[in-house]
């Protein structure tokens, strides 16, 4: 069988995630619908991919789980029954359940799984002091992801339907893991080197930053989901991960979880 286009669903704060599943596509070489894109504070209006369409959802791990942010806005795409391929992005240290979460989720929405794939990218939480993955994906993570394309188009190729494609298999455990992550902590804004531009505010998928007519940034820590997006993307370098909670965690990866990790696929 062969697919008339894809589709990418993603989730993707920093955009790494969004660059790996760029080099998924790329494999792919089908024509590219609309792209959804999950991550902006609106996230997406509910949408149908047709049977016809090869959907790629992509999501980074948290803790070991999707963010639940990001499972709520998939949620809002309906599958007819067509073919999908799951794409996790994690950093360096495990995705644990993450990649069957997606698989349940998809099939929950009306699509039959074809493959699936974990990757590496920078930690979230990676930083001069404590290194977690950085620089990730490289060129060898992104050359895996577009092989990894290659290889879905010839698993696609040698199937009369889906109906003869067997149940794909995952690692992973249900019930999921319990995420960890508790609410209330947020990166924090040095007022000395925040110049005000509200580049933060605009890139927060959702909005627990914002800017007040003098230039005052705030943080509502309660709805901070701790991506980060704000940090690495912050000009001046103003905002940083300094809650003594987060930068413990970011010292014990950067020391546990230096060996590298490679891709993994499941066709």
């Amino acid at each position: 069988m062969r697919e008339a286009s894809s589709r990418l669903v993603f989730f993707s704060p920093t955009g790494t995630t969004r660059r790996i599943v760029a080099a998924v596509a790329a494999g792919l070489g089908l024509p590219c619908g609309d792209v959804c894109d999950l991550t902006g504070p609106g996230g997406l209006a509910p949408a149908t991919i047709p049977g016809d369409v090869l959907a790629v959802f992509a999501a980074p791990v948290y803790a070991g789980r999707l963010p639940a942010v990001a499972v709520d806005r998939l949620r809002r795409v309906t599958g007819a029954g067509g073919p999908a391929v799951l794409v996790v992005a994690y950093g360096n240290r495990a995705y644990e359940d993450a990649l069957l979460e997606l698989c349940d989720l998809a099939r929950e929405r009306g699509f039959v799984p074809v493959a699936a794939g974990a990757f590496i990218g920078e930690h979230s939480f990676s930083a001069a002091a404590t290194p977690i993955a950085p620089g990730r994906p490289d060129a060898d993570d992104l050359r895996a992801a577009r092989e990894f394309g290659l290889s879905v188009v010839a698993k696609l190729a040698g199937l009369t339907d889906l109906a003869a494609c067997p149940p794909l298999a995952v690692p992973g455990n249900r019930p999921y893991r319990e995420t960890g992550l508790s609410g209330g902590v947020s990166p924090q804004v040095d007022a000395a080197l925040c110049q005000g531009c509200g580049l933060c505010a605009d890139i927060c998928p959702v909005a627990a930053v914002s800017l007040d007519e003098e230039g005052v940034v705030t943080t509502d820590a309660s709805a901070c989901i701790r991506c980060c997006a704000c940090v690495k993307a912050c000009p001046t370098r103003a905002r940083s991960m300094v809650h003594p909670a987060l930068l413990a965690v970011a010292q014990r990866l950067a020391a546990n979880c230096r060996e590298r990790r490679e891709p993994e696929i499941f066709l």
